[in-house]
């Protein structure tokens, strides 16, 4: 689908008239500089698709930022690693979520299949910028998880530790792609870029969103400098108590095998989380509370 910005069309006014020789330089400075007035006028009116930002009564834009600015839930799961030759290793998936005023946070703890967990509490503010803190196993207290690991496989999967929130939906570059269908859902497609101030490990991330309950169902990352794609593919939508969400999430790098699945076994929608549910202390490093 095409979103078009009305553009006011400047025309010339017919009482000018050639001028005299004499002014005739004077005439030609003059034009220039309207020329180049009217230039900057056209491109603050008609920005390049590619740079602008998404029109805020698009509904797959807004439609996504609304979803997770009402985000409160807690979930239990498993996530699986499914190697190519059919081979899993599970853990076990606790999380909860709420967006506040100044933002998301997520609170997560990933254990098995011995006895090492990992906690992770994430934080996004409106702009879609993220900081992540961790207990890794071995470790006896939360550290800030240092940029250089945001990427890497969240307990040996496809997903990595900034998979974890949906930042990309608040990035300040967002362009509208045609609408396409996937499988049998009509969808809009979003391809959204980070800024210069963003930090992420992602060069640009392209969304499927249901046209009709505006949730995506498959969602395509680019990794920067490699050009490596990663594929997410959302099972099993449903809608519980005005909320929809995804049953499981399968991750996949294209071009490898094996891929990973987050399933979603159990959890409130509406759980009416405080500050006060988000201390990463809680979890001690034998992940007893």
């Amino acid at each position: 689908m095409s979103f078009l910005h009305r553009v006011p069309m400047l025309a010339c006014n017919g009482k000018f008239r050639r001028n005299p020789p004499a002014r005739r330089a004077h005439w030609t400075f003059v034009t220039f500089q309207a020329s180049i007035a009217l230039l900057v006028l056209f491109s603050l009116l008609h920005p390049s698709p590619a740079l602008a930002a998404f029109p805020d009564n698009n509904p797959a834009l807004t439609g996504s930022r609304q979803r997770i600015e009402k985000l409160d839930y807690r979930m239990t799961g498993r996530l699986t690693r499914v190697e190519g030759n059919g081979k899993r290793t599970n853990h076990k998936f606790v999380a909860k979520a709420h967006w506040f005023p100044d933002g998301l946070l997520l609170l997560c703890e990933i254990s098995g299949p011995g006895s090492e967990k990992t906690s992770l509490l994430l934080r996004m503010n409106a702009t879609g910028h993220i900081s992540i803190e961790a207990v890794l196993p071995g470790e006896k207290t939360a550290s800030a998880l240092p940029f250089e690991r945001w990427n890497a496989p969240l307990v040996g999967t496809d997903f990595s530790y900034e998979d974890m929130v949906e930042n990309q939906f608040f990035w300040k570059i967002q362009e509208p792609l045609p609408p396409e269908k996937y499988g049998a859902r009509d969808c809009f497609v979003l391809k959204s870029k980070p800024g210069p101030q963003d930090r992420t490990y992602y060069d640009s991330v392209t969304s499927w969103i249901d046209r009709g309950i505006l949730y995506p169902v498959h969602v395509v990352k680019t990794l920067r400098g490699t050009g490596q794609q990663k594929e997410f593919i959302y099972y099993g939508l449903r809608q519980v108590g005005g909320v929809w969400s995804a049953t499981q999430v399968e991750a996949k790098l294209l071009g490898k095998p094996g891929s990973s699945i987050l399933v979603i076994e159990g959890g409130s929608g509406k759980a009416n989380l405080g500050r006060k549910d988000f201390d990463l202390s809680q979890f001690n490093p034998q992940g007893q509370k």
